[in-house]
């Protein structure tokens, strides 16, 4: 059940981040009231919304079966996830040192996972 909550969580944090990032690109900069009222209005931001519920829901769970020290870093395959995504779906420019950043945090989840 632990790792069915973390994975809830950290696909649907995921899918909120992406959308969000590709509304907001398609929208370009909010400079108005009205502007802002368009942004909220998409529906990838509508979907980011109910991805970030499911995701704050699941990590509530996730905290009565598991400790904090257990379910924030986890989480962190967050990350792992929206740098690939973001390079392979957002076309992103995704550098040595990011990648090498990833690296090192999936590497920080993995150890995680295995104590």
């Amino acid at each position: 059940m632990r790792w069915l909550l973390v994975s809830a969580m950290v696909l649907a944090t995921v899918a909120s981040d992406l959308l969000q990032s590709w509304a907001a690109k398609r929208q370009g900069a909010v400079t108005t009231l009205g502007r802002l009222g368009a942004l909220l209005r998409q529906w990838p931001i509508l979907i980011a919304v109910l991805c970030m519920a499911v995701s704050f829901f699941s990590f509530l769970e996730l905290l009565k079966i598991a400790d904090l020290s257990f379910a924030v870093p986890v989480s962190a395959a967050t990350i792992v996830l929206e740098t690939l995504l973001a390079r392979l779906l957002l076309r992103e420019p995704v550098g040595p040192r990011r990648w090498t950043g990833t690296a090192l945090v999936a590497a920080g989840v993995l150890l995680l996972a295995r104590s």
